[in-house]
């Protein structure tokens, strides 16, 4: 089946229309989460309007181009997608063969969505000379970590940009910690810890239920099944993963056979009702997949992980949790700490921050020493935060943070869509580390997953 969807966002049967053959043409492959549509909140000078979409006819694909469509007869700053769909048992297949028809062909193909196949589409997408931009996770088995290893040294042969959605990289704490923990002023040199007491601590907590872009998310039934989507370190975990060696060895190489030991890992269940499940899937039954996690109609969805591991010395400790919904007036949760020998540099979400992130510096040694390493860092960062202050409370120095750069989750994927188009343009301008970042978090990801689940 074929569909042209037009800017207002109506649906039309049409036996065969020519695509337009444009540079910078997204091919968006069984959009299946949310991630897909946010890329395409907003229009991008670099892209063409024009979209190809292949998946197969079911709610995923519905839920996608509703949203799309919101996004284009939205009142203000409306987006112009221009969405060429192809519906079949086989969309992979199908944009595939389509490749190989000039007046067809895309530049850039978006996966997002199942995990567990995931990286066969993406070599498939190299090998067919298509640029990558990949939602995480990319393997969720430590099986398949030489598989990324062939995907990361195909795009360097091809010269093709493969890349996957980083987004909390942008989150405005999360940069300025960072930069304080690489100010030596400030923060001295990073601790080592121990098991017992790790140097860097990292917390993470998302909710099932929730609503997207203004619409309440529906979640497909086999995103409870860990055998197809991984659990939480594996899916949401590679963000906290990633942040911590980008904090704390920033565009320094990483050798994940020689620089990473996992110690421990852990995992329990989230459990969910029957009403609860049928409440985000739309679902009345659980899906045979899901029957061995079933006990007394209730699932134990194996969100839950907790990872020890080294980092060339360091100490880490992460937590992944998963609750049902978020208490009112809070959200997702990251909080993370760096523990150096003058302070520690602390990105705390809690009550007393509103639940929003803050990001705070604590003295280990002289405070007055401390106030005025900060202070001179705050003015240095000016031009880039301009306006960026400096609060003594009791629990600490708070960054004072304008909210103009508090942009907020969604608007990170169009940040992170930017920087990939920058790859696209020039693949050598890929940086040598992130290949390093990429292997690393991956074989820690899956690696925690595995000991979690060892019995």
């Amino acid at each position: 089946m074929r569909l042209i969807v037009c800017a207002a966002g109506w649906f039309a049967l049409l036996p065969g229309a020519l695509a337009q053959s444009k540079p910078m043409q997204l091919i968006i492959v069984d959009p299946g989460h949310f991630h897909a549509t946010l890329l395409q909140k907003e229009m991008y000078p670099s892209l063409a309007p024009r979209v190809s979409v292949y998946a197969t006819l079911g709610p995923e694909v519905l839920d996608y181009l509703n949203r799309i469509s919101l996004f284009n007869s939205r009142k203000e700053d409306p987006t112009h997608w221009d969405l060429d769909v192809h519906l079949s048992a086989d969309p992979m297949g199908e944009m595939l063969r389509d490749q190989r028809v000039r007046d067809r062909r895309g530049d850039i193909a978006v996966f997002t969505g199942r995990n567990r196949a995931k990286i066969d589409r993406i070599l498939a997408a190299l090998e067919a000379g298509l640029h990558v931009l990949a939602d995480k996770p990319w393997i969720i088995s430590p099986a398949d970590l030489p598989k990324l290893e062939r995907a990361l040294a195909l795009a360097e042969e091809k010269k093709l940009a493969a890349y996957d959605i980083m987004t909390e990289r942008y989150e405005v704490t999360s940069q300025l910690q960072r930069e304080f923990v690489n100010d030596a002023d400030v923060f001295g040199k990073m601790e080592t810890g121990s098991a017992a007491d790790p140097a860097v601590v990292g917390r993470s907590v998302h909710h099932v239920m929730k609503t997207v872009a203004g619409v309440p998310l529906r979640r497909p039934a086999w995103f409870f099944d860990i055998a197809e989507y991984g659990e939480g370190l594996a899916d949401v975990g590679t963000h906290v993963v990633d942040l911590v060696q980008w904090t704390a060895f920033p565009d320094q190489k990483i050798d994940f056979r020689k620089d990473i030991r996992v110690t421990a890992g852990r995992r329990w269940p989230l459990t969910l009702s029957k009403a609860q499940f049928g409440r985000v899937t739309g679902e009345s039954e659980y899906p045979a997949a899901l029957a061995p996690h079933v006990h007394d109609g209730r699932l134990d969805y194996y969100c839950n992980n907790s990872v020890d591991y080294w980092l060339r010395g360091v100490h880490v400790k992460l937590e992944i949790v998963w609750n049902w919904e978020a208490p009112a007036g809070s959200g997702d949760v990251y909080e993370a700490f760096f523990r150096g020998t003058k302070a520690s540099v602390e990105i705390r979400q809690g009550a007393a921050e509103k639940f929003v992130p803050e990001l705070y510096v604590v003295a280990r040694g002289s405070r007055a020493e401390t106030a005025a390493a900060v202070k001179k860092k705050v003015a240095a960062l000016q031009t880039r935060w301009p306006g960026l202050g400096i609060e003594d409370t009791e629990r600490g120095l708070r960054l004072t943070i304008p909210e103009k750069f508090r942009v907020g989750h969604e608007a990170h994927f169009a940040q992170v869509t930017n920087r990939f188009f920058e790859y696209v343009r020039s693949p050598g301008s890929l940086p040598a580390w992130e290949k390093d970042y990429m292997l690393a978090k991956y074989y820690v990801s899956t690696r925690g997953v595995e000991l979690g689940g060892a019995r």
